[in-house]
């Protein structure tokens, strides 16, 4: 179910494995944290211990990087498929529509949670979205607060890593939540306020290079990525 990826676990399941497994912890009122795992937040938990064991708590890590592919296929690992963040929320939006789970949508500026809802609602239109806050409230005990009025069985927090990530290991067992996961920058996604990488890119795992092109500054951070392939072939070559 999970593999190890240079110290950092991560699971082998597809999506439909892994809304199989998160509709049987709603139905046993189980917390589960979901964290999305790529290349470079790996290439930082080499240097960053407290990275790593925030990572590992979780109770699902997601293949979100086709660095994650080849370095599972670089030791012979069972990771066949990418898990995005963005498409595992949308594939829990779709199963909460059928099934009739409530979800919350925290964080992101303001604004953007309320016109991500709007989206949502238009594809999923029987998706109870009990609540929306952004991302700019400080005190999270009103945050809490405001959540547990709602009863959500899932929240999606949208903070940028590592912040969601802090966050929801911080407050879990405060949050009257079964599902956690950290979704990023999904929610301007989903409102239209960014635009995600085209089909073709995402199909074939460049969407890092459609970023690159739009955002060349960020060329460091995509340096990361083939700095963790050349660990990652160092560690093979040593097995």
């Amino acid at each position: 179910m999970k593999e190890d990826i240079l110290g950092v676990q991560v699971c082998s399941l597809n999506y439909d494995e892994l809304i199989n497994e998160i509709a049987k912890d709603i139905e046993a009122k189980r917390k589960s944290f979901i964290v999305a795992i790529n290349p470079e937040k790996i290439f930082m938990s080499l240097k960053d211990e407290k990275l790593k064991n925030l990572l590992n708590s979780a109770t699902y890590q997601i293949p979100d990087g086709t660095g994650i592919l080849i370095a599972s296929k670089l030791n012979s690992g069972k990771i066949t498929s990418r898990v995005t963040g963005i498409d595992l929320m949308k594939k829990l939006c779709e199963f909460a529509n059928k099934e009739g789970k409530k979800i919350f949508l925290y964080g992101g500026k303001p604004g953007v949670a309320e016109s991500a809802s709007v989206q949502l609602k238009k594809e999923y239109p029987n998706l109870n979205i009990v609540g929306t806050l952004d991302g700019y409230q400080k005190d999270s005990n009103l945050v809490i607060e405001e959540i547990n009025k709602k009863k959500p069985d899932i929240l999606f927090v949208a903070l940028g890593s590592p912040k969601q990530e802090l966050w929801i290991t911080e407050n879990m067992d405060k949050v009257d939540a079964h599902i956690f996961q950290g979704v990023g920058g999904s929610f301007d996604v989903i409102s239209g306020n960014v635009k995600r990488a085209p089909v073709a890119f995402q199909k074939l795992g460049l969407e890092w290079l459609h970023r690159l092109i739009l955002q060349p500054w960020r060329y460091k951070r995509i340096l990361n990525v083939f700095k963790f392939l050349f660990i990652a072939l160092k560690y093979k070559n040593k097995k």
